[in-house]
């Protein structure tokens, strides 16, 4: 199980606290530019890259347009983690992106 949350919601939130936010898509893209304090752990890695979050954490999962993060989200809320999917994405951004 996970929840989802909107672009306007999320920017909001990460003006008023720190986050743990991924971004789930691929290095090359990510590079090109991300959310700030984003850390990349591609959906093509999950699989290998998960057990090294922390169960006890709250994760916002990211992509570009919010597809596959809710697949990330959906894999991770399986094996017990805290994870909201990001809907929109970084194209839904509304500050300047990193990278």
């Amino acid at each position: 199980m996970f929840s989802s949350m909107s672009m306007p919601e999320f920017y909001q939130k990460t003006k008023r606290e720190s986050l743990n936010i991924i971004d789930v898509r691929e290095k090359e893209e990510y590079d090109y530019g991300h959310v700030p304090t984003a850390v990349n752990l591609p959906l093509s890695e999950l699989a290998e890259s998960y057990p090294t979050l922390e169960k006890d954490q709250e994760y916002f999962l990211i992509c570009q347009t919010g597809s596959r993060s809710a697949t990330a989200c959906q894999f991770l809320g399986n094996k017990g983690y805290k994870v909201i999917n990001v809907m929109g994405g970084t194209s839904a951004w509304m500050g300047q992106l990193e990278g």
